[in-house]
């Protein structure tokens, strides 16, 4: 089992992701958002939710949601926000235990890409969209993004013969947007829009100071010697050129698609 598909190895992240990734990823939920019409009478489910950017977005346009997640720690930190119209479950995204036909909208953002059995994951969200309702499915390209992409641009700079971090099957798969629309319509979507959003992610600098607390996540990082580690942080200090910030522009592929 890679690190990726270990509620345990998320467990331990919550916090940290909440901290780091998901001021981000709510860029992307915005623009899920931005296509679907959702208002007081809509059911929203949001699939491998992390710490809800997306259901907590979702959640004030007075939409019912009903966040998901195989992570117990990431779905109490949904469930702390104590919002009134989102509930959060424990659930296997590729299992949903939901009947058929019985939301309006389904959202995952940057999760079921994750997933062992993407396609499963894909097909269960497929199955409890309501006909006419909507999915909203958004991956990245194959180098990633944010941390994880710097790291792995540095890495092909300075340590060639090392090779990086492995991306999960459905973000190779998915990257080319007539593959992710074929994959939407064997999954039971119908009419799939895919467009690319960019948003740069904004490295603040004097987090290199911290550099295990930044880049920890990434086995890009964790893999590497101290003498490497360090080569890696002069680096980003190079590129960043005195700049508070470093901009990471970072490429999403956003399909929506009809049940």
């Amino acid at each position: 089992m890679r690190e990726f598909e270990d509620p345990n190895h998320w467990d331990a992240a919550a916090r940290h992701y909440e901290e780091t990734a998901h001021p981000f990823t709510s860029r992307y939920a915005e623009a899920a958002l931005a296509r679907v019409t959702l208002g007081p009478d809509s059911r929203v489910l949001d699939v491998a939710a992390g710490t809800g950017a997306l259901a907590l977005l979702a959640a004030r346009t007075g939409a019912r949601v009903l966040a998901t997640d195989f992570s117990p720690a990431m779905v109490a930190r949904i469930a702390a926000a104590g919002l009134p119209n989102v509930e959060a479950r424990v659930m296997d995204g590729q299992a949903l235990e939901l009947p058929d036909a019985s939301f309006d909208a389904l959202f995952s953002i940057f999760g079921v890409i994750m997933f062992p059995d993407w396609r499963k994951g894909l097909a269960e969200m497929a199955r409890v969209t309501r006909p006419g309702g909507h999915g909203v499915i958004a991956t990245w390209q194959d180098r990633g993004a944010a941390t994880f992409l710097l790291l792995g641009e540095i890495r092909r700079k300075l340590f060639p013969e090392l090779g990086g971090m492995e991306m999960p099957e459905a973000v190779k798969a998915l990257s080319d947007p007539r593959d992710f629309a074929r994959e939407l319509a064997v999954a039971g979507y119908r009419d799939p829009k895919i467009e690319q959003v960019t948003h740069a992610y904004e490295l603040d600098v004097t987090a290199l100071s911290e550099p295990d607390k930044l880049f920890g996540m990434s086995p890009d990082w964790t893999s590497l010697n101290e003498a490497r580690k360090a080569a890696v942080i002069a680096e980003v200090g190079q590129m960043a050129d005195g700049r508070p910030v470093l901009p990471i522009p970072s490429t999403a592929l956003l399909a929506v698609a009809q049940r």
